[in-house]
């Protein structure tokens, strides 16, 4: 489902400027979008509003083409899941009554919802016959985490919205997090908005990034576009300095792929995918010694080359 937000404007009581400002955004179904800032620019507030947790006070937000104020509030986060850093679970309860909270609430068949709970404990790395009678307490903050994402999952969502849900975890259990996150957006084609202030974070997991400031967005692209033409001096400041190599992970074969014909140095070689990352694809080049892959699509079909130049201009550029 697509997001559309048109002049969104949130004003809170006694204060003298807008929390978001006069912001128009169009997001596309399937996209992994992630807010950025400092505390207090708005991108929660931003967040919010889209299911409703707080009102605009002018402006409004569509989703799929309706104006989210002509649905039913229950019915509108029904279709939401949502994933805070406090992770939210319901502690007096079963890791399996967890997920099972919004199924209940749609009255599913409970031999569905028992399935239901299995396929996503499974889905996010947790043994289903380990982890289903235990309470949150008796997991670690990362376990925690993902069966909080388990349980905005539970009723099928388009949409997850993501409040700095990895904020509170230590980093190596948050990369893992991430990972598990990435992976899954790949599996299921969710359409996910997720706040942060890690730069790094934003960069990793994000296909677009919302940089805000003041209560507006100062820049609306994609991570290798913001690292490098920072819209201004705020941006380059808060994304610093990031060496050509570390760039180059944000990008995929199908941003450099050219449609030449055969070349002598690609003879032989195996194919890479359109969405095979770059930088990996380069390692692969130096590994073997050679300038040029040939380029496959979903159907291992050649659509064209991509060469140690073509990857080399890309970044000079």
């Amino acid at each position: 489902m697509g997001i559309v937000f048109k002049n969104v404007v949130k004003q809170y009581p006694n204060t003298a400027s807008p929390a978001v400002d006069n912001v128009s955004l169009d997001i596309r179904e399937g996209e992994f979008i992630v807010f950025l800032g400092p505390s207090g620019c708005g991108k929660t507030t931003l967040l919010k509003m889209v299911n409703k947790l707080y009102d605009t006070t002018s402006g409004t937000i569509e989703i799929d083409g309706t104006d989210i104020n002509q649905v039913q509030t229950e019915q509108l986060r029904r279709g939401i899941g949502y994933v805070i850093q406090q992770n939210g679970l319901f502690p007096h309860m079963t890791i399996e009554a967890n997920i099972a909270v919004v199924p209940r609430l749609l009255k599913w068949d409970e031999a569905k919802i028992d399935k239901r709970i299995d396929e996503l404990l499974e889905m996010v790395h947790l043994d289903p016959k380990v982890f289903r009678k235990r309470r949150p307490s008796q997991l670690s903050g990362g376990q925690q985490q993902r069966v909080g994402i388990a349980r905005a999952m539970a009723a099928g969502p388009k949409i997850l919205l993501m409040d700095e849900p990895f904020g509170a975890i230590d980093a190596i259990t948050r990369t893992s997090l991430q990972d598990e996150l990435h992976r899954i957006q790949r599996l299921l084609k969710k359409t996910i908005l997720f706040v942060t202030h890690d730069v790094d974070e934003a960069l990793r997991l994000a296909d677009r990034i919302i940089v805000m400031q003041a209560g507006k967005v100062v820049q609306f692209a994609t991570p290798y576009e913001i690292l490098t033409n920072p819209a201004n001096d705020f941006i380059r400041q808060l994304v610093g300095e990031r060496d050509v190599y570390r760039k180059m992970g944000f990008l995929k074969v199908e941003d450099v792929v050219h449609a030449a014909g055969e070349l002598e140095s690609a003879a032989g070689s195996a194919g890479v995918a359109l969405t095979d990352d770059l930088k990996q694809v380069f390692n692969r080049m130096v590994e073997e010694r050679v300038r040029a892959f040939p380029v496959v699509d979903s159907d291992n079909r050649r659509v064209g080359m991509v060469t140690m130049d073509n990857i080399l201009a890309k970044l000079a550029n």
